[in-house]
């Protein structure tokens, strides 16, 4: 029987990729590589030590596992890594005691990755 919501998921991956991305950068130790990315975001909440709700906004990059390649290797994003749209930098954290990037569908082929802004980009 072929799977027929795999199936769909993957084309729906493809129209994402093909549709609604922006070019980026991903920085990590001074090498950079080009990536197509889909920019979203997540809200965080949580208790800080005196019992008061916390919220937190990060902004994300949805990108394909498969682009995310450094020197002929697949990554994973960590905490440090940046990504660099139009003229702004953000680095990949995210709130303390959560991670900073999660599989964003069921095959494990798009990673979001969760960014602060932490600055302006040289031109």
């Amino acid at each position: 029987m072929p799977d027929i919501l795999g199936k769909a998921a993957a084309w729906l991956e493809g129209q994402r990729h093909r549709h609604l991305t922006v070019g980026v950068w991903f920085e990590r130790d001074g090498k950079r590589i080009g990536l197509e990315a889909t920019v979203g975001r997540t809200q965080f909440e949580g208790a800080d030590g005196y019992g008061r709700v916390t919220r937190s906004e990060s902004r994300d990059y949805l990108v394909r596992a498969q682009d995310l390649v450094l020197d002929g290797v697949a990554v994973l994003p960590r905490p440090g890594d940046l990504i660099i749209e139009a003229d702004r930098r953000y680095e990949v954290m995210s709130p303390e005691g959560e991670p900073e990037w999660r599989w964003s569908d069921a095959n494990q082929s798009t990673i979001r990755i969760h960014t602060r802004q932490t600055g302006e980009e040289e031109i």
